[in-house]
C-alpha cells in the first residue's frame, strides 16, 4: 500500500493505495504546530482502524509520497518517516525530485509543490493542453501546455479567505456557512452573502479560464478544464468551463510521483 499526504494551508489530506486504486482517504486540519510525535498518533488513529493494515504504525505501508506547502510541517514530517517508518521508502516532492514535467516558469523552485504534482496528474490523466483550477486556501489555476508542460499560472484568493474577510471587515456582516442559495437575488443577508461567493467564484473560474485557453491554445476548446480541491463542489455546478471533476488530483499526482522516484532510492 502506498500513503500518500497532500499537506496544504488550511487542510491535510491523506490518501492510501492500493495499485493504482485509492482505497481509504482522511483530512485532517494542518497545524504547523504539531511534533512529528504528535503527527504519528493521528496517523496511528486514523489507520489503526483500517483493516487492510496492520496494528504497528507502518505495517502494510510499502511507500510514501508527501508533498507539503507549509515547510514546518515537511520538517515534522521528514522526521515521522525516519522515525517511524524507517524502512519505508518515502519521496518527498521538493526541487530536484523527478516529475516528468518541465516547468517554464522565471522561477521553477518557488512553483508550490502541490502545482507541480497537479499538473503530474493532469498530463497523465487527461493531457495537454489542460488547465488544472484548484480549490483550496487560495484558488489556483495551473496551465499545462499541449508538451506536457508547466507553462505557468494564476493565484486568486479562496473561497474561504473571501468569507473570512466578509466577515470580519464588514460591520454588519458575519462569518456563514458557503452553501447554495435558494436565488442569485439574496432575500436576506446570508444569503446575499451566499450569491455573492458562489456566483462571485463561479464568474471568476469563467472569466479566468477563457482568458488563460486563448493565450494557451489556438482552439481553446481543445483545453480541458480540471477542477480539484475541497471546495470544487460548490462552483462545479454553476461554472460553464469545467469539464472534469477529479477531487484526488494531487493523491494521484503524488502516486506518479512515487513511482518515477522509487528506483532511485
Amino acid at each position: 500500500m502506498l500513503l500518500t499526504i497532500d499537506v496544504g494551508n488550511t487542510h491535510t489530506v491523506l490518501g492510501l493505495f492500493d495499485g493504482e486504486d485509492i482505497v481509504e482517504h482522511w483530512r485532517i486540519s494542518t497545524d504547523a504546530r504539531r511534533t512529528a510525535d504528535e503527527l504519528a498518533v493521528l496517523l496511528q488513529g486514523l489507520m489503526g482502524m483500517h483493516p487492510l493494515l496492520g496494528d504497528e504504525l507502518g505495517d502494510g505501508i510499502d511507500g510514501i509520497a508527501i508533498c507539503a506547502t507549509v515547510p514546518s510541517v515537511l520538517h515534522e514530517l521528514r522526521e515521522v518517516t525516519r522515525r517511524y517508518y524507517g524502512d519505508v521508502p518515502a519521496v518527498l516532492v521538493e526541487p530536484g525530485v523527478k516529475t516528468g514535467v518541465p516547468i517554464l516558469t522565471d522561477n521553477p523552485k518557488e512553483v508550490g509543490a502541490d502545482r507541480i504534482i497537479n499538473a503530474v496528474a493532469a498530463v497523465e490523466l487527461y493531457g495537454g493542453p489542460a488547465i488544472v483550477v484548484d480549490f483550496g486556501t487560495a484558488t489556483t489555476f495551473d496551465a499545462v501546455s499541449a508538451r506536457g508542460e508547466y507553462v505557468g499560472g494564476v493565484i486568486a484568493p479562496g473561497i474561504e479567505i473571501s468569507v473570512e474577510a466578509l466577515g470580519v471587515r464588514g460591520a454588519q456582516l458575519r462569518k456563514i456557512e458557503v452553501a447554495r442559495p435558494r436565488s442569485v437575488i439574496g432575500k436576506n443577508t446570508v444569503e446575499a452573502m451566499q450569491a455573492g461567493i458562489i456566483y462571485g467564484f463561479a464568474g471568476q473560474v469563467d472569466g479566468v479560464v477563457s482568458r488563460m485557453a486563448r493565450e494557451l491554445a489556438e482552439d481553446p476548446e481543445d483545453v480541458t478544464v480540471i477542477a480539484t480541491g475541497g471546495l470544487a463542489p460548490m462552483v462545479l455546478g454553476e461554472s460553464s468551463v469545467i469539464d472534469e471533476h477529479e477531487p484526488w488530483l494531487t493523491l494521484i499526482g503524488l502516486r506518479l510521483v512515487y513511482e518515477r522516484n522509487v528506483s532511485r532510492m
